[in-house]
């Protein structure tokens, strides 16, 4: 019975007049919550034309909502200063009334070569992209000593740890991984496990197998066991109340898409899920036969990426009122 019902928006816009796109993506949101949705989660995009600061977009939301959690799926920490996003995070979840959920990666930024110089120009070949990163974010989001001075100089006071503290904060915390190595880790260091529409071909080649086997190494090494939070982000597009033209057009998105499902895709071998086109009875159906989904209480389905507005408005409005209830999700009261 699935739990909790989330969704995923990358939040475009148009780089000549990027107000109207960010103001669509706190409506959806909004819109999210007045359906009675558990989660609204923002993707991250950094020269492009999508959400390049998520912290700011959920700090605005936070204050058009009042109930939906909100997340960041994900956060990509070659970009960041971890010390600097502690801070950020915190603030946010506390005017949000403890309701953020980020979720972060690491790795070298894309397109680091081209991307280093206005980076990071001096310390280009010294930065750290590995585990070690995050390990820093969470130390400073759960109130570990970030410098050995505090206390009072002339009329200004100094703490040790990054301040503001959102004592909560530090056990919603999520790691957005497509590999074993990345499920392992995040249990270890007693985060929650982010698992989305692409995985590593480590063990073979069937999407739902590979990422069942994510979620149970994640639940094996955490403290939690099957208790641990675990969320799964599939493309999932009703079409209960979309008119044709709706129609043609996921059904036009979603086959352009499938030939990289096919086959693990470049030398990491990364394997993409289908897209779930069809009535809420149909994708219910489908789900029901799905593996990992069968192994997961929350969810945090991915809206396609380019979409109009009016769109998203039926997608999200299908999934709440007709998917969620066929997966055994009732809305919050």
């Amino acid at each position: 019975m699935l739990r909790k019902l989330g969704f995923l928006t990358i939040g475009l816009f148009d780089g000549n007049d990027p107000r109207p796109g960010h103001e669509s993506t706190l409506e959806v949101i909004k819109l999210g919550e007045d359906l009675g949705f558990d989660s609204a989660w923002v993707r991250h995009r950094h020269l492009q034309y999508g959400i390049s600061s998520p912290v700011a977009v959920l700090a605005a939301a936070s204050q058009r909502t009042s109930k939906i959690e909100l997340g960041t799926a994900v956060i990509p920490l070659g970009w960041e200063n971890p010390l600097r996003l502690a801070e950020d995070l915190a603030t946010v979840d506390l005017l949000s009334g403890g309701r953020l959920n980020p979720g972060v990666s690491v790795g070298p930024p894309m397109h680091y070569e081209q991307v280093k110089g206005a980076l990071y120009p001096d310390t280009a070949a010294a930065e750290d992209f590995s585990y070690r990163r995050v390990r820093r974010l969470l130390d400073f989001v759960r109130g570990e000593q970030a410098t050995d001075f505090s206390g009072v100089e002339g009329f200004e006071v100094f703490s040790s740890r990054v301040e503001p503290h959102s004592p909560g904060l530090g056990s919603r915390m999520w790691y957005g991984g497509a590999s074993l190595r990345s499920a392992q880790w995040a249990s270890e260091n007693g985060m929650n496990f982010l698992t989305s529409s692409v995985v590593k071909a480590e063990e073979g080649e069937d999407f739902a197998e590979i990422q069942l086997s994510h979620i149970r190494t994640f639940r094996a090494h955490h403290p939690d066991g099957e208790k641990a939070r675990v969320s799964q982000g599939l493309v999932v597009i009703p079409t209960d109340s979309a008119t044709e033209e709706q129609k043609a057009k996921y059904h036009a998105y979603a086959e352009k898409r499938t030939p990289r499902t096919l086959e693990p895709q470049g030398p990491a071998r990364m394997l993409f899920s289908l897209d779930y086109v069809g009535s809420s009875a149909e994708i219910a159906a489908r789900l029901a036969d799905h593996v990992a989904f069968r192994e997961i209480d929350e969810v945090a389905f991915a809206l396609p990426f380019s979409f109009e507005h009016a769109d998203y408005v039926q997608i999200l409005t299908d999934i709440a009122t007709k998917l969620g209830p066929a997966l055994g999700w009732q809305p919050r009261g």
